[in-house]
């Protein structure tokens, strides 16, 4: 504190009175008790003119405010527990100045100040107030209207969850209880239940006739409610104002996000309408923005595929490929990857669309056409930040393959994606884009083709009676296994699962998924056809089989032994 005078050292006199620890005399009053029965017997003008005198010994201005009109705009400028604390409020307040007053003024209460002026670019002056002026002025944030952040968040509480845990045993419960709240409501209750079952979309569909609400669950859409067709435009327009899509366009397709707020953290929900017959089409994807990185096993890359693919990530440079069609997990692999990769020392940088996943100690960044900013654009950015290993989404033009191609051939490991069906269509893929093929002959280390199976329900897991026509198909696909991997599968017996269904799995006899993978590692013979006038699918296939590599459908049908899929699952996968 500085040395200006306060009301308490003037009542005192010279040097003010300390509080002495304990009386003069027995019966005798203390210092301390005199000071405060003197000042119980001045009445308010008197401390109001005691307040004037330690204004004017300190040079500030003083000003009496239990009178005083003082707008709620310049009163909540200081927050209350500011004011209370440092006993200085705000009197006036406009664009240009400011006034403050204080009971007792001193360095701290200078430097705070100051620091407002600064803050709100206004000349901020300060004056004094009597204890009484400031209490006054401190029962009127009592008035201030109590304004609340504005929100565009889902939030949903654990008492919600378990809510919806004690009344949904199966999905299918779900259209009873849509039709018992409310439309503000209603969204929250969609995707806690979502939640509950495992979804990863939601699909709100105008028909004819009604609202149909469906839920994508271990990749299988399963119709859940239809609700009625009058609650259509009041629902799109929350979920359009939640996700900050414009309410008035109803012929255009927009794409906008929202971030759902549970007690255990955050998810973002990607929200995309689009036009149709009866109304716009509503698809809310869940993005489990902060999980838990999954391991290689629960991806389902064990024995001789995951071998390879560790030592293809261990080289320095080259590209890894993954292919599949959308929603057949290549992004997760390649998560998992990074993951395996993320190590201190290392620096990754990802071009994705969107970031699916946010990762501690990898420089993500998402693509945005809209604004000039492409996969193509963004990898040589990248190029120029000094990565060991770069991760791009999807390579689906010439100049971004070409950039990509490049970098792997000068030092850096590249992961991406390619749309194709198995991972023998990679390379002609790449070629028909325009890649020269000596360029893409070096650079590819191995390329993995996925798809995403449901695991059969442990708790109602029974055999699995094929017929005659299936079993034929398997044991031939299994009976075309590389000779060290079908020594111990007896063709003649085959023996398969199924779930039944039962409460756990919602009836539908699966829970979770898990990939089929099949892995192929570039080599000279492979080297040697793609750098020949004809290049195909089909012998880049044959020319993978006949180096070992192990089939996606025989992958399936070896975990379909294992009892961890059906071959029902595997069939509809890959053929």
């Amino acid at each position: 504190m500085s040395d200006f005078p306060s009301i308490n050292s003037l009542l005192k006199g010279p040097g003010g009175a300390k509080k002495p620890a304990q009386k003069t005399a027995k019966g005798e009053e203390s210092a301390e008790e005199k000071f405060e029965q003197k000042m119980k017997t001045l009445d308010i003008k008197a401390r109001e003119e005691l307040a004037g005198a330690a204004a004017a010994s300190a040079s500030l201005p003083f000003i009496d405010l239990s009178k005083f009109p003082i707008s709620s705009e310049a009163l909540s400028a200081i927050p209350e527990k500011t004011a209370r604390d440092k006993k200085i409020i705000c009197f006036y307040f406009s664009p240009e100045d400011a006034r403050l007053a204080c009971v007792e003024p001193g360095d701290e209460i200078k430097e705070l100040v100051y620091q407002f002026g600064e803050r709100h670019h206004v000349a901020a002056r300060l004056y004094l107030i009597s204890q009484h002026s400031f209490d006054s002025v401190l029962k009127l944030y009592t008035n201030l209207p109590q304004i609340k952040p504005i929100s565009k968040d889902i939030n949903i509480t654990d008492e919600e969850l378990e809510k919806f845990k004690a009344n949904v045993t199966d999905f299918r419960d779900l259209k009873t209880l849509f039709e018992n709240v409310s439309i503000t409501d209603i969204l929250t209750l969609m995707v806690a239940s979502a939640l509950k079952v495992n979804s990863s979309d939601i699909h709100v569909e105008a028909e004819e006739n009604g609202i149909a609400v469906r839920y994508r669950i271990d990749g299988v859409l399963h119709d859940v409610a239809v609700l009625p067709k009058e609650q259509w435009k009041r629902f799109v327009s929350r979920i359009k104002l939640l996700a900050a899509l414009k309410i008035n366009i109803t012929d255009k397709p927009q794409d906008g996000r929202v971030t759902l707020r549970l007690s255990s953290g955050t998810l973002d929900v990607r929200v995309s309408t689009m036009p149709t017959t009866w109304g716009e089409s509503v698809v809310m994807r869940i993005l489990h923005s902060s999980q838990k990185g999954v391991t290689f096993d629960e991806l389902g890359l064990l024995g001789s595929a995951y071998d390879k693919l560790k030592r293809e990530m261990e080289r320095p440079n080259g590209m890894i490929i993954t292919t599949g069609p959308t929603g057949s997990g290549k992004t997760t692999t390649m998560y998992a990857i990074m993951r395996a990769l993320n190590k201190p020392g290392v620096k990754i940088i990802t071009l994705e669309d969107p970031v699916e996943i946010k990762m501690e100690g990898i420089n993500q960044s998402q693509v945005d056409p809209g604004r000039d900013y492409t996969f193509a654009k963004g990898l040589r950015s990248l190029l120029r930040q000094d990565p060991d290993i770069c991760m791009v989404g999807e390579i689906r033009d010439l100049e971004t393959a070409d950039i990509a191609i490049q970098a792997a051939l000068t030092g850096h490991l590249m992961l991406s994606t390619v749309h194709t069906n198995d991972a023998s269509g990679a390379v002609p893929r790449f070629l028909s884009m325009g890649v020269k093929p000596f360029l893409l002959a070096p650079a590819i280390n191995s390329v993995i083709g996925q798809r995403l199976v449901r695991r059969v329900c442990p708790s109602c897991m029974e055999e699995d009676k094929l017929d005659n026509e299936k079993m034929a198909r398997a044991a031939e696909i299994l009976g075309s296994l590389p000779p060290g991997k079908k020594t111990k599968i007896d063709l003649k017996n085959l023996q398969f699962y199924r779930g039944r269904g039962c409460a756990g799995c919602s009836g539908l006899g699966y829970k979770g998924r898990i990939g089929i993978y099949e892995i192929f590692t570039m080599n000279k013979e492979l080297e040697q056809t793609i750098l020949g006038a004809q290049v195909s699918e089909y012998v880049i296939k044959e020319l993978a089989v006949k180096s070992g590599m192990v089939t996606m459908a025989q992958d399936g049908l070896l975990k379909a032994l294992q009892k961890i899929t059906s071959v029902e699952e595997v069939f509809r996968v890959t053929e």
